[in-house]
């Protein structure tokens, strides 16, 4: 028996490996006997564009109908958003997506999203996985004794999430801005959606291809070097855009090709919702965020608070307080107004709308950012070591034994999730295991990015010895 856990962000392992039929049906029907504890009786269920995923879904899908539940089924492969919203759209009490988000592509996964349209909070993920059986059930229903039965219907997902974008945004404004867009759609779930959005966007990437050419579908500076590469090349391209595999994280680059990272997309959000709609609400984010979230909250009069690792820890203070933005470092923001939900696709139209309405581009919008917070970078470097030497840098956290990173004294240390660890001149070092991968990750923010990489090489020598 495969002993499975949920992740930050669901459950996820390698396919034919962990990740096989009898382990999602294992799964799902954990989630089915706890949703009919609840009294729960309906789910919508989708799939990305990862290998297997229309099987996997169908599967899962045989396994609630098994249960009576019903089951609303997308007709094709679609974004996790466009999930969540349909759970609020449907009145559904769940939706389960396969996907294994930005992962590389021989994984796949199953999330849990709660009627509020949003990842399903831990405690009520801790329930779902002490419910897990030890074997897989056998006797499952067909599809077809369940649309007898009215127990299944299938919905297009990707219209009802294009028809919602239509109905709040200005993409009259958008598209008479004339701002080119670059969009990479690295070969996931927002391939499709973006280009119907934006017709004139200039993509590639955007054909479906399971295993996305060898490449995790990670929206970060390192993948997206042909993007980046374009926009150098095309001057006519004045800003780029890439989605992870399920479309729910996004990255973003400047009319020159750097990177905008999500520290400052998520300053960028706060700024405009704030300063140009009249918005309010509380700031969240996560541990390995940029502390200028707070300095600009706090200029703006706004309270604000720091969660552990994981948008589901985002996603339950959405469901409780009045959130104006939320997000965290590794690409999913949320915004008020939409679902409590990481949206690559929808966040990005707020930064083209942002810039439709300034006139500005991206690179001067951050220009007018940095005179309110300051300038700053950030990075991070993932580093694939053995299980034995991630497992004794942690404990030599644990024990305070990291006191000095070169030149550097540390000043203090936070342990909200990770070890952060404060240095002079607004530095900081983060150091955290990844939760799903063989990977210890270790953050810095500096001034600038040659005194982020100065660090981040200083501390990887002290880590590893």
């Amino acid at each position: 028996m495969t002993t499975i856990k949920f992740g930050t962000d669901g459950w996820r392992a390698i396919i034919a490996k962990d990740y096989t039929v009898d382990n999602v049906t294992r799964v799902a029907e954990a989630t089915a006997v706890w949703m009919q504890e609840k009294n729960m009786k309906k789910v919508v269920i989708g799939y990305d564009c990862r290998f297997g995923g229309e099987m996997f879904a169908q599967q899962s899908a045989r396994v609630f109908g098994t249960h009576n539940i019903h089951v609303i089924l997308s007709t094709d492969y679609v974004s996790t958003p466009m999930v969540s919203l349909a759970v609020v759209k449907e009145k559904a009490d769940m939706g389960v997506v396969i996907t294994a988000s930005h992962n590389p592509p021989d994984y796949n996964g199953f999330k849990l999203k709660s009627a509020y349209g949003g990842p399903t909070i831990p405690s009520e993920i801790a329930e779902v996985e002490d419910l897990i059986p030890s074997k897989a059930l056998t006797r499952l229903v067909t599809l077809s004794s369940m649309e007898e039965k009215g127990l299944l219907e299938t919905r297009d997902l990707e219209q009802m999430y294009y028809d919602h974008v239509v109905a709040n945004f200005d993409m009259d404004l958008i598209r008479m801005a004339g701002t080119q867009l670059a969009y990479d759609g690295m070969y996931g779930a927002g391939q499709r959606i973006l280009p119907r959005i934006l017709p004139d966007a200039k993509a590639i990437h955007c054909d479906f291809n399971p295993s996305f050419k060898g490449q995790a579908p990670e929206p970060i500076e390192r993948n997206l070097l042909g993007l980046s590469n374009m926009i150098k090349a095309d001057p006519n391209l004045k800003i780029g855009m890439a989605n992870d595999g399920d479309a729910d994280r996004i990255g973003m680059f400047d009319e020159d090709g750097n990177f905008v990272d999500s520290h400052h997309l998520l300053l960028l959000l706060l700024f405009y919702l704030y300063e140009y709609k009249g918005q309010k609400g509380k700031v969240v984010y996560t541990f390995s965020v940029t502390d200028k979230m707070q300095k600009l909250a706090d200029s703006y009069g706004l309270d604000s608070e720091v969660t552990k690792i994981g948008f589901k820890y985002i996603a339950e203070i959405m469901t409780q307080e009045d959130v104006l933005v939320g997000g965290e470092e590794s690409g999913g923001l949320a915004v008020k107004g939409h679902i409590p939900e990481r949206d690559g696709i929808w966040v990005g139209l707020l930064v083209l709308e942002f810039m439709a309405k300034t006139g500005k581009s991206i690179k001067e919008l951050i220009q007018l950012l940095y005179e309110k917070t300051g300038s700053f970078s950030c990075d991070r470097d993932d580093l694939h070591i053995t299980q034995e030497v991630k497992e004794q840098v942690i404990q030599n956290c644990k024990e305070n034994k990291y006191t000095q990173f070169g030149d550097y004294t540390v000043q203090k240390v936070e342990t909200i999730d990770g070890f952060k660890f404060w240095l002079a001149d607004d530095i900081w070092i983060m150091v955290r295991p990844s939760g799903t991968e063989p990977v210890l990750r270790v953050y810095c923010q500096a001034p600038n990015a040659d005194k982020v990489r100065e660090v981040l090489d200083i501390a990887n020598k002290v880590l590893l010895g």
